[in-house]
């Protein structure tokens, strides 16, 4: 049952395997994603600050973490649906870097200098 009271996620495309957080879900919450298709319901598996990504399907490790219908990046392991995406637990196809990326600053950590 979907209720309205619940943090909302939005898809953009019915392709997206994330959504973007539009309020704060806190664990085992229920989350309700709209924008394409039909709203659906799961729960947050973590605290995810709004704005920030959740996996709305499991996602393989080494898949591509899709939004807009584009891959925007690459899973560096399993993530399963309701958990937060982000620097540690995926990388940029065009980055080496971003494996590296502090996942609160996104500051890279693999510089050699303070």
């Amino acid at each position: 049952m979907l209720t309205q009271s619940n943090p909302t996620a939005f898809q953009v495309h019915a392709r997206d395997n994330v959504a973007t957080l539009l309020a704060e879900a806190a664990p085992d919450e229920p989350l309700t994603v709209v924008g394409s298709g039909q709203p659906t319901q799961f729960a947050a598996r973590e605290t995810i600050a709004m704005g920030h990504k959740v996996a709305v399907v499991p996602i393989a490790a080494d898949a591509p973490v899709v939004k807009f219908n584009v891959v925007i990046g690459i899973a560096t392991r399993a993530i399963g649906q309701g958990e937060w995406v982000h620097l540690h637990n995926c990388r940029s196809q065009l980055d080496e870097r971003s494996g590296h990326f502090d996942v609160h600053t996104g500051e890279p950590g693999d510089n050699p200098y303070a």
